[in-house]
């Protein structure tokens, strides 16, 4: 998926769902361009549930045809919430992982590494950025890839990255385990995705 240029669909959004765009500067200039605008027209709830679908779809740099289809599956899948089934389903594709695992700084490096032929996935060389991993499965950098420039200091950095719990990381054998699933907190995300359920559901 090409995104575009970051700032400009940052502020466009209101959310610095970009890691170029989390900083004090960027915050700033939101800031006193709220203040600028002053009192305005309140969006209508299409409107705010659109402005939610893009911030998610953006975040993790999915195209509208597979995100929309990632929303159709989770609503299909049957005794199990919706929305954790969508998170899950977000979180769990394998670019989004090798981020999470602090393998690349964004999830574009991610997406990159991934598609560049550097990952595997249960021992075997994986290209497919949206393949969706399952619990048990097991990630590590591809013993050619781990001596190239790109992986420069590569135990040094993974030091200092905090896993999430549903991801265990042995720095002994250089591998990954997904242990678990991801389950959704509202207050560790930048968009909401109960209005993205609901835009879809229209």
């Amino acid at each position: 998926m090409r995104i575009g240029p970051k700032y400009k669909i940052a502020r466009r959004l209101g959310a610095n769902i970009f890691e170029k765009t989390q900083t004090q500067k960027f915050a700033l200039r939101q800031e006193r361009k709220a203040g600028a605008k002053g009192s305005h027209r309140p969006k209508s709830e299409y409107a705010m549930q659109m402005l939610e679908k893009q911030k998610a779809r953006f975040s993790y740099g999915i195209g509208e045809r597979q995100f929309k289809k990632y929303v159709k599956e989770a609503v299909a899948k049957k005794g199990t919430n919706t929305l954790e089934a969508l998170y899950a389903r977000l979180e769990m594709r394998l670019d989004n992982v090798v981020y999470r695992l602090g393998f690349a700084p964004t999830r574009f490096a991610a997406r990159q590494m991934v598609t560049h032929g550097h990952i595997m996935v249960n021992d075997k060389r994986s290209g497919i950025p949206s393949h969706i991993l399952s619990e048990g499965d097991k990630v590590a950098i591809r013993a050619a890839s781990v001596k190239k420039p790109l992986f420069k200091d590569h135990d040094e950095k993974m030091k200092k990255v905090a896993h999430p719990s549903w991801l265990a990381y042995d720095a002994d054998k250089k591998v990954a385990t997904v242990q678990g699933t991801p389950k959704h907190n509202p207050a560790d995300h930048l968009f909401n995705l109960g209005q993205v359920i609901e835009f879809y559901s229209r």
